[in-house]
């Protein structure tokens, strides 16, 4: 099997209720089998259960590291994408009251491909890219979507060494296709076009 980033061979690395999952030698991220990956509409059915609602202050708390980091390195004249936002974008309605106006994306809920035709300041990606089927062509995406000196800021949960994978909660939910060790984050700062990379807890920040 290759691995869905750098196309690598990989290994099988865990068998679970979910499917087969592969460990990769090079860049070290561990996917799930593309044949058990799920199914759009399966996909739509889990999202669509998601608790994101712009008025709750527990998720407001979640997202605060991203929504810190933007306002702390940007004003609002500096142009924003939320990739990956979901049916409601938590993160755009707090940056909304500091003034800022961001564009949205989603491929199931707000499928406006124009967006993607323009190039931004910063871009916002909480939770999303460990769902990523592609995740080779998505960062190449990402990384065209910014100006130069621009950031690409990611929320997800890293697997590290010491962590037992078959009692890991993040594996649980089947929309969770890859994940990304702290070496995989560097194997994409490298390779796929960003300058540099740093990784706050579950806050990874990508410069172009």
């Amino acid at each position: 099997m290759n691995c869905t980033l750098c196309a690598s061979s990989a290994e099988i690395f865990y068998t679970g209720e979910n499917g087969r999952y592969f460990i990769c030698p090079r860049c070290r991220g561990i996917f799930l089998d593309p044949e058990s990956f799920p199914s759009q509409t399966e996909e739509k059915e889990r999202y669509l259960k998601h608790n994101n609602d712009i008025n709750d202050p527990g998720y407001h708390s979640f997202v605060e590291p991203v929504v810190r980091a933007i306002s702390k390195s940007f004003s609002p004249h500096h142009r924003g994408l939320d990739f990956g936002c979901g049916q409601d974008s938590v993160i755009a309605h707090l940056l909304n009251k500091e003034g800022f106006a961001l564009d949205l994306y989603d491929p199931f809920f707000r499928d406006n491909k124009s967006v993607l035709s323009n190039r931004y300041d910063f871009i916002a990606c909480c939770e999303v890219i460990e769902h990523f089927h592609h995740p080779d062509k998505e960062f190449k995406l990402l990384a065209s979507l910014l100006k130069p000196g621009g950031r690409l800021y990611c929320m997800t949960d890293l697997y590290k060494g010491g962590t037992d994978f078959g009692k890991w909660y993040y594996k649980n939910d089947k929309t969770h296709v890859f994940f990304y060790h702290p070496d995989t984050i560097s194997y994409i700062k490298d390779n796929l076009g960003f300058d540099n990379c740093r990784t706050e807890n579950r806050l990874i920040t990508f410069f172009s």
